[in-house]
């Protein structure tokens, strides 16, 4: 459960998104982890990484950030101003990863994407690992995370594959094994952009569980039959895996509703 940030934390909502997977037949092995239980894991990461001289302090605001070129994922391309030291000895810091010099790249075969490379130090920079609130980072946590709980594939949102190489170099620097991984198509409006609340983003229904699974098949390549929709939870995920492939979803990014 990615609960890091407390500030942004609403009460019950972990157990509502728990409950809301068991109805829809989600199953898990083993207890399940909040990130915010773990935090001695994060710490023990980031000293490893500082002890190796591969992180730093940073005191950069958002106003200074926003003065330099944009990245893919819409955050600036930072580029290593307090590489020699804080730029504001007495603000507070962020602490970042330093990605090394340009040139280098960073590639993985994507189950479903082909082969993806990033020069992370060019197209993003030396990136937050620890935020200047003091939570840590999404990079740092889901790397320490997955190969904490054994993780071997990670099977996630398109919209997560520029973030890879950045945890591909995290987990070189941790000596951690890297998952294979396999980034599906988003789902999105017509015009191509996010599903948004205002627009046809609404919340699931456990009521209507068995229809909304078939719809999900069916924008995941499958075929369901009309009948389908009326059976129960169970038959539906025996029925989704036997009739799984990738195929359909090979090199789509995205899916318009």
């Amino acid at each position: 459960m990615e609960d890091l940030d407390r500030t942004r934390e609403i009460p019950g909502a972990a157990d509502r998104i728990l409950r809301t997977l068991e109805m829809f037949g989600f199953e898990w092995d083993g207890t399940v982890e909040f990130q915010s239980r773990r935090t001695r894991l994060y710490e023990d990461a980031l000293g490893r990484l500082q002890q190796a001289g591969l992180a730093y302090p940073c005191s950069c605001s958002r106003s200074q950030l926003a003065r330099w070129a944009v990245a893919s994922d819409g955050d600036p391309v930072y580029p290593g101003t307090c590489r020699a030291g804080p730029g504001d000895p007495g603000a507070a810091t962020a602490l970042r990863f330093l990605t090394g010099p340009p040139g280098r790249v960073t590639g993985f075969q994507d189950r479903l994407q082909g082969w993806f490379e990033q020069d992370v130090a060019a197209q993003v920079g030396d990136f937050v690992i620890r935020r200047r609130d003091g939570f840590h980072a999404y990079q740092l946590a889901v790397v320490v995370d997955d190969a904490e709980q054994g993780v071997t594939e990670v099977v996630r949102g398109c919209d997560l594959l520029d973030n890879t190489p950045r945890q591909i170099l995290l987990q070189r620097a941790l000596a951690l094994p890297t998952p294979a991984y396999c980034h599906l198509p988003l789902v999105t409006e017509p015009d191509g952009s996010k599903l948004a609340k205002r627009r046809r983003s609404l919340p699931l229904d456990p009521g209507e569980a068995p229809r909304l699974l078939c719809a999900a098949f069916a924008l995941l390549g499958m075929k369901p039959s009309p009948g389908l929709a009326r059976a129960d939870v169970g038959s539906l995920w025996a029925w989704a895996a036997e009739n799984w492939s990738l195929e359909p979803l090979r090199g789509v990014k995205s899916v318009a509703l």
